[in-house]
């Protein structure tokens, strides 16, 4: 998620030097909503790996 997130980020900043403003502006919303989303699941992620603990052997 977070190389789509750049992808679009990349897709922006090349689409805002070359004049597309629409395009730029409509990559860049979209690169933020991705690097919301990953940075939710990375933080659920965590506190699920330090609630459940380490697996006993």
């Amino acid at each position: 998620m977070l190389g789509w997130a750049l992808t679009f980020l990349v897709i922006a900043i090349i689409a805002g030097v070359l004049g597309f403003g629409g395009i730029a502006s409509a990559s860049a919303g979209i690169a933020q909503i991705l690097f919301v989303v990953f940075l939710v699941l990375f933080v659920v992620a965590l506190i699920a790996k330090f609630v459940r603990g380490r697996p006993s052997v």
